[in-house]
């Protein structure tokens, strides 16, 4: 590739970048659902005509959001998982990033329940496909905590496909994130705290992965 063509594919990544840095900030401060594409045009600086050969639609830009926010996540649970040996405390730690990311990350969060609750169909395009790569990448590295506890007898030897017990702890524990972030009040109404009902949620997947005495 000579050093013009490299540079007009160093520009294009930058701008696309660019346009994926001003969706984030748009949707971090508004919410998905009020963020246009003449928004992220004018944020970006940019006509709405260039945008749309960056991006086809707002699914598309959404899902580029999408895919940087599942890198972020793979990125905490590899860094909980390299801070205990054992799997079952590995296991733990996965939880507890994954509730500091939903309250670091909000909009992220929220695009992660997008994504998980939407079927990538077998004519994905390259963006979409790509968000649905990180998201097994992130499911991986729970899939590999899960060994690891199997291996060194920190967890169950009986629970079965590994993969198959990631998605259920992954269902469980957004779900625990949720009714957290949307029922706070209520919890707290309850006489629960949003603490306390974090902390006994991660008591549960400790519980449920330790072998039986």
């Amino acid at each position: 590739m000579s050093y013009i063509a490299e540079r007009r594919v160093e520009e294009k990544e930058r701008r696309r970048a660019e346009i994926i840095d001003a969706a984030e900030k748009l949707y971090a401060k508004k919410g998905w659902d009020a963020v246009t594409m003449d928004q992220v045009a004018k944020s970006a600086r940019l006509s709405r005509a260039l945008l749309y050969v960056y991006f086809r639609d707002r699914d598309e830009l959404q899902f580029a959001i999408g895919e940087r926010a599942l890198k972020v996540l793979r990125e905490k649970f590899t860094e909980a998982v390299a801070q205990h040996a054992r799997g079952i405390d590995q296991i733990e730690a996965i939880g507890r990033a994954y509730m500091n990311y939903a309250r670091e990350f909000p909009h992220y969060f929220d695009i992660c329940s997008r994504f998980q609750s939407h079927a990538v169909s077998a004519t994905a395009g390259p963006t979409e496909s790509a968000c649905a790569v990180a998201g097994d990448a992130s499911m991986m590295v729970v899939v590999g905590a899960i060994r690891t506890g199997i291996a060194d007898g920190s967890m169950r030897n009986d629970i079965g496909d590994p993969m198959l017990f990631a998605v259920a702890l992954w269902a469980f524990t957004h779900g625990v994130i949720q009714v957290a972030m949307a029922k706070g009040n209520e919890l707290e109404r309850l006489g629960v705290t949003v603490p306390h009902f974090g902390e006994y949620a991660l008591s549960l997947l400790r519980e449920i992965g330790t072998p039986r005495r």
